[in-house]
């Protein structure tokens, strides 16, 4: 089934940046294909953390020391560049978390809980991780708020039709997914904000499947807050970014109180610091946020434009392998249409059997329903098999992953 490889990209000197790869699961080369869930880590990341612990491993922003100053130097470079990644326009609106869900929690509990009053609408759409429902759920308990939903087409992609009648003067916020993490469907975020923006809402996007992918630049997507996550960009767990606009950002009140995001406490009562650290409450992600920093050099190093296009070129690979299969139905957009990852059902064989058979040959997939339970709902299957793409995957994994569901097929007949 191996065909000639269809891009001019250097893949194996990539797949060498990552040492994770490089070994034998059941005697069987791995094959990770669970990059949406969480990305490998080249070596550049892993050194540079390492170097922090060996050297500099000290609290920020708190100490006059030598390795203290050189922690908070270190800390602070690693927000300016993540927001330059971005385009934000300062590094105050760089808000460090420990990812995607925390920074929307932040926003749903901040501006929401603030600006939220009984009747007015959040608008979300129902392809939403549970990270991008949950909090509104919460906050429109709290609030008396209403939420609406964007549904979806029979193609995977957003029912735009409807928007102009579920946005009015009562809708304060739209909050939505840059790129779905079941469908792969990438969402017109810049049209979509231009709209919520002329109704006077404001516009939240998670952006944790896009952000490691497409290039992205919050200035020209027109948004105002957008949450991503480090580890799925190759960089380190418990790390993320909320970036805002910063003028919203200056009236909202804190998410969290306690260590560095005061400026005085007294028994009566506190004042708050300045952005950013407004909202980093206690000891920050330190090495991980170093961390981050070094994989967005990383990117940057390859270019995010030509991840993208390598992505591109996988899935159509991967659709056209994976179609020939009988009995296997494949959700959401054409490859043209999709980001790096590929979510279907084959015939009545559970999402988990496949993945258990899959891993006897070493190929990693998720198998589930993803954190999204409404959209499953809408699909009609309690779970879905998905393999994602990177920068590291090769055409020969995604043969291996079609030659198992053969086996699956012959097994579970």
């Amino acid at each position: 089934m191996t065909q000639p490889a269809i891009a001019p990209f250097a893949v194996e000197a990539a797949r060498a940046d990552f040492p994770l790869l490089h070994q034998q699961i059941n005697g069987y080369p791995l094959a990770y294909l669970d990059s949406a869930a969480t990305s490998q880590k080249p070596v550049a990341v892993l050194e540079v953390m390492d170097q922090y612990y060996r050297t500099i491993n000290a609290n920020v922003h708190r100490g006059v020391y030598t390795i203290s100053e050189a922690a908070t130097a270190a800390y602070e470079s690693a927000r300016r560049e993540i927001g330059r990644f971005i385009g934000a326009r300062s590094a105050k609106e760089v808000i460090i978390t420990h990812g995607t869900t925390e920074g929307i929690n932040l926003v749903a509990q901040s501006w929401g809980r603030a600006n939220l009053r009984p009747g007015d609408r959040i608008l979300l759409t129902v392809m939403e991780h549970h990270s991008n429902l949950v909090p509104w759920q919460l906050v429109a308990a709290q609030t008396g708020a209403v939420i609406d939903y964007i549904q979806i087409d029979g193609r995977g992609h957003l029912a735009l039709d409807d928007l102009d009648r579920l946005l009015n003067e009562r809708t304060k916020v739209v909050a939505l997914t840059a790129m779905s993490n079941v469908l792969g469907t990438i969402n017109p975020v810049r049209e979509i904000a231009e709209r919520a923006h002329a109704a006077g809402a404001v516009v939240l996007v998670d952006g944790a499947q896009s952000i490691p992918h497409l290039p992205t630049n919050v200035q020209e997507l027109g948004v105002d807050f957008l949450a991503f996550s480090g580890h799925k960009m190759c960089g380190p767990t418990g790390v993320g970014v909320l970036w805002g606009r910063r003028e919203l950002l200056e009236a909202m009140p804190p998410f969290m109180g306690g260590g560095d995001m005061i400026r005085r406490v007294t028994l009566e009562g506190s004042s708050w610091n300045d952005l950013p650290w407004k909202f980093e409450a206690g000891t920050p992600p330190i090495a991980e946020t170093i961390g981050m920093a070094a994989a967005v050099r990383y990117l940057q190093g390859i270019g995010m434009g030509t991840i993208h296009e390598r992505e591109s070129q996988l899935t159509t690979y991967a659709m056209d392998v994976l179609s020939r299969i009988e009995g296997l139905t494949i959700f959401g957009p054409p490859a043209s249409e999709r980001g790096g990852l590929v979510a279907f059902a084959l015939q009545d064989i559970h999402a988990h059997d496949v993945a258990a058979l899959l891993d006897r040959f070493g190929v990693a997939v998720r198998a589930g329903h993803h954190c999204t339970h409404p959209l499953h709902d809408l699909l009609g299957v309690p779970a879905t098999v998905r393999a994602s793409f990177y920068l590291y995957t090769t055409e020969e994994e995604i043969d291996r992953l079609a030659a198992g569901l053969l086996e699956c097929r012959r097994v579970f007949a």
